[in-house]
């Protein structure tokens, strides 16, 4: 009676060139990637320890036909600086303006109101839409 279990060999894949091959691709993608920078253009971007949020103040808004409006108010560029002077004479602070202009109306006239506001002391600030739109 042969009690001993049989010995058998069990079939293996040497794994060890396969495990070289792999580290040095792994390496060669890790330095290839650092070199590869998406961003082209270097921008210092500052930095702030509390938060930056302006007060809003003010709205004005300047549709496709390039009407300008103070608040809900209609209005010509030429009646803007004054308008918005009284706006701003209530502030005890650097007031901030917040123009929202649509996406067809000129750059010109987006300008313009900006001179109006810097003039004026106040910040101004271009409202933008983050969802993509056309």
């Amino acid at each position: 009676m042969n009690i001993r279990k049989k010995l058998r060999n069990h079939p293996e894949v040497h794994t060890g060139a396969l495990n070289d091959i792999l580290f040095i691709l792994l390496l060669f993608f890790l330095i290839v990637s650092t070199l590869a920078n998406p961003n082209v253009i270097k921008v210092s971007n500052p930095k702030a320890k509390s938060d930056t949020k302006a007060k809003q103040t003010v709205v004005i808004t300047i549709d496709k036909d390039q009407q300008i409006y103070l608040g809900s108010k209609k209005m010509t560029i030429n009646e803007l600086e004054p308008e918005l002077k009284l706006f701003l004479a209530k502030e005890t602070e650097k007031p901030s303006v917040v123009i929202n202009g649509d996406s067809t109306s000129h750059l010109g006239t987006s300008i313009k109101v900006m001179q109006i506001i810097k003039k004026l002391g106040a910040t101004p600030v271009m409202a933008v839409n983050n969802t993509g739109a056309n």
